[in-house]
This record gives C-alpha cells, sequence and structure tokens, in this order.
C-alpha cells in the first residue's frame, strides 16, 4: 500500500537483555525477523530502522532493502518514550504516507496474516490508532498491591480480598498489550502530540510472547525448535 510505512524500532542500550534486538531465533537476529515480516507482508511502501546503532543498522540491511533513521542518544535510553522515536521518525521521512505501522522486534511471533487483517481494518476505519492485545490469563481487576506490608486491592477497586478471591469468569476480561502491531495516523500524531489518543482501536489476537527477560527468550527458543 502507498499511504502506510512501517518503522521498527531497534535501540541499542537494553538493560535487561544485552543486545536484546539482536538475539537469536532460529538462527535469525529478531531485528532481521521484524524485517522480514514487513518485507514479505508487501503492505508498506518502506520500511525504517529507527535505531541509535551502526550496527543495528549493517545487520537490518542484510535482510532486506530497509532505511535507515539514525536516532540521536538522548531519545534512545531507557526512559525515551515511542512518542519521541515515532515522531523523530516523521520528521525524517520525506515520502507522502497517511499510516504508520509500529513493529517492534521483540514481539517475533507474529503472523503475516495477522498484519494484512489489522492494516485491512484499520485503514478503513476512523479509530485514532489501532493495538494489538491479547486476553490475560488472569483479570486485572484481580490485581492487588501492597501497603505496608498488607495486600490491598487496586485504587477504585471496591471489594475485598475475599471478593477478589472468586472466581475469575465473574469478573471482567482484560487485555494486554502484546507489540505485534500498532498503527498510528501521521496527522493525529502532529496535531495532538499523542500515539493512540482516546479513540483506539483494539486488535485481539492470541497469545503472543514478548521479550522482556532472558527467561522469555530462552522460551521463545525452545518453542522455535520444536
Amino acid at each position: 500500500m502507498k499511504n502506510i510505512i512501517a518503522i521498527i524500532p531497534a535501540r541499542s542500550g537494553s538493560k535487561g537483555i544485552k543486545n536484546k534486538n539482536l538475539k537469536l531465533l532460529g538462527g535469525k537476529p529478531l531485528i532481521g525477523l521484524a524485517v522480514q515480516n514487513c518485507l514479505k507482508s508487501k503492505l508498506f511502501s518502506k520500511t525504517y530502522l529507527s535505531t541509535d546503532s551502526e550496527k543495528y543498522a549493517r545487520i537490518a540491511k542484510r535482510f532486506g532493502p530497509v532505511e535507515i533513521i539514525l536516532r540521536p542518544k538522548k531519545i534512545s535510553s531507557g526512559i525515551s518514550t515511542d512518542y519521541q522515536m515515532i515522531h523523530h521518525a516523521i520528521k525524517n521521512i520525506n515520502i507522502d504516507y497517511n499510516f504508520i505501522a509500529h513493529i517492534r522486534p521483540t514481539s517475533p511471533l507474529r503472523k503475516i496474516s495477522q498484519l494484512k487483517k489489522a492494516v485491512s481494518t484499520f485503514t478503513k476505519s476512523n479509530f485514532s490508532s489501532l493495538r494489538s492485545v491479547h486476553e490475560m490469563q488472569e483479570s486485572s481487576y484481580k490485581t492487588l498491591e501492597i501497603k505496608r506490608g498488607l495486600l490491598k486491592p487496586l485504587k477504585n477497586i471496591k471489594l475485598s480480598l475475599d471478593q477478589l478471591n472468586k472466581p475469575r469468569q465473574g469478573f471482567k476480561k482484560t487485555f494486554h498489550p502484546n507489540g505485534i502491531i500498532d498503527i498510528y495516523r501521521k496527522k493525529f500524531i502532529l496535531k495532538n502530540k499523542l500515539l493512540f489518543g482516546h479513540k483506539s482501536m483494539a486488535f485481539i489476537t492470541p497469545y503472543s510472547q514478548e521479550i522482556d527477560t532472558i527467561e522469555d527468550l530462552k522460551y521463545l527458543q525452545s518453542l522455535w525448535k520444536k
């Protein structure tokens, strides 16, 4: 499609797993898998890698014609936001497009069919954004916090611990973002200085493991071998 691009974020300074975006799955680095997903889908007029690392850029280019956006270190730290990364990319892309697909390397279980369905559904809608999510195994309404050593329901949950201990079927379903794909409107971002806004479409997928810890990585590597 001529009116949508893909942006793959890949900063080099991950603290949880060093060089997380270069970890191998099926013999390929995570950024390589993300690039291949985008190119194989044939959905995007261009695919971009936003990175602070020339090494990452060289590795990504091995997997196809990806455009590189070198990101300054000041917006590539552990506290930098997706908005900063996307806004910087917008300012450095000179082609015409309306939509941006945000493809995270750390969610490598995405399917091409999911990308196609998300893009097709969203680009025909009036929503401000789309975010892929999966249903949580346990409703977040049952979540607890600790105050002064005591277990307490979350703020604004007017239930006792005994009431929260009832079967999960008695609570509303809640959903967790999984990084398979987010889609934004360029005009909305520039006008509102936000990515999602208050009218974000839920794109519900089966459970999809993200890689945040070394345990997550080892689990996915074992699944991939099978």
